[in-house]
């Protein structure tokens, strides 16, 4: 027999014995397959993806949280039944995620709810289709005929879109789609490059955020290239606009501050090397005066360095449009604008408050 001193002794020398994982159950799957709602679930540890050609069903919504540094690639369509759901429909979540498209396509459905009136009323539309919450890079899809704005841009990290077209042409049959913005932008470090939109409303609308680049994109059909509108607290700074091509537009360029915004700012803008034609309304569009393009402006959100330097950036609107208008209530600072040419159209309005603006053609 054992007495209890002895055996406490035999406990104290034991070796300890620790549960440790096995190799498997620490490291992330290789691969994993995508092809319906439910299996997009699980994917968080998964370092390359593929996602496979599925329809998601009426009242349901598709979430994609990829793991950190995941690589992620598309072999097949993903279409959407028309939906009660409301938006996004589709989300992508993560950290350096590479992301090719493959030119595959994420469809709508929007002509099941179009009816001329987008988001102000009418049959309810899922908003925005689209929400990118990631950081990485995002390239190489289609986002086709969405019910309202397309892709809403999120990060919290550097973010490049690139080669990625919306097209939501069919909308403009009977004019039946409206407030289809391409890219919807409040986020930092975005740039969205080699691009295409055609679409019923703002190719781009930048409504927050700072080091944003949006380049050699081409819009048509819409209302060009905006920043805002500009709501209360909210700052835009550090934005450069190149080498897009903007085509058969209401605007060329327009920056939209609410009428009674406060405490806002949008600051540091610049348009170098732009390409803008067929315009029917505005060439430039600059108002604090929001949602009136020209009336009485807000003094309590300022507008300052917005320039049109670098690369020469040439308008043509239409004889009927307004080539330039300035609606300043709170404008500061020497603006460059030797860059700018703008033809055709009625004469230039031009209240810049305390902001000087030098040189330009129009």
């Amino acid at each position: 027999m054992f007495s209890k001193s002895s055996l406490l002794a035999a406990v104290l020398v034991a070796p300890l014995v620790l549960a440790v994982p096995s190799p498997t159950e620490t490291a992330k799957r290789s691969t994993c397959t995508v092809d319906s709602v439910d299996s997009a679930s699980d994917i968080s540890d998964c370092s390359t993806v593929e996602i496979q050609g599925f329809t998601v069903a009426d009242g349901d919504t598709l979430t994609f949280s990829f793991a950190d540094g995941a690589s992620v690639t598309m072999t097949g369509d993903i279409t959407f039944a028309s939906t009660t759901a409301s938006g996004p429909l589709v989300t992508l979540e993560g950290t350096d995620i590479t992301f090719n498209g493959g030119d595959r396509t994420f469809d709508g459905n929007g002509a099941d709810y179009w009816d001329g009136e987008g988001t102000n009323g009418g049959k309810a539309k899922p908003h925005p289709f689209m929400k990118i919450k990631a950081s990485g890079l995002f390239e190489e899809f289609t986002v086709l005929n969405t019910p309202a704005q397309a892709i809403s841009v999120g990060n919290d990290a550097a973010l490049t879109i690139s080669k990625v077209t919306v097209n939501n042409k069919a909308g403009d049959t009977d004019s039946l789609g409206h407030n289809t913005d391409g890219f919807d932008v409040s986020a930092s470090n975005v740039k969205i490059a080699n691009s295409v939109v055609e679409n019923q409303d703002d190719c781009i609308a930048i409504n927050s955020g700072s080091n944003i680049i949006f380049e050699d994109n081409t819009c048509s059909g819409g209302h060009g290239m905006s920043i805002g509108s500009i709501a209360s607290g909210k700052t835009v700074s550090g934005v450069k606009f190149a080498g897009n091509t903007v085509t058969d537009s209401m605007y060329g360029v327009r920056i939209k501050v609410d009428q009674d915004a406060t405490s806002g700012s949008v600051s540091n803008v610049t348009y170098s090397g732009n390409t803008i034609s067929g315009i029917s309304e505005y060439g430039v569009l600059i108002t604090q005066s929001y949602p009136d393009n020209d009336g009485t402006p807000g003094t309590d959100t300022t507008i300052s360095d917005v320039n049109f330097d670098g690369e020469p950036n040439t308008i043509t609107v239409d004889s009927s449009a307004y080539n330039v208008v300035v609606d300043c209530g709170d404008c500061t600072g020497t603006w460059d604008w030797n860059e700018l040419t703008v033809s055709g159209g009625k004469s230039s309005e031009i209240s810049a408050d305390d902001a000087t603006i030098n040189g330009g053609s129009y």
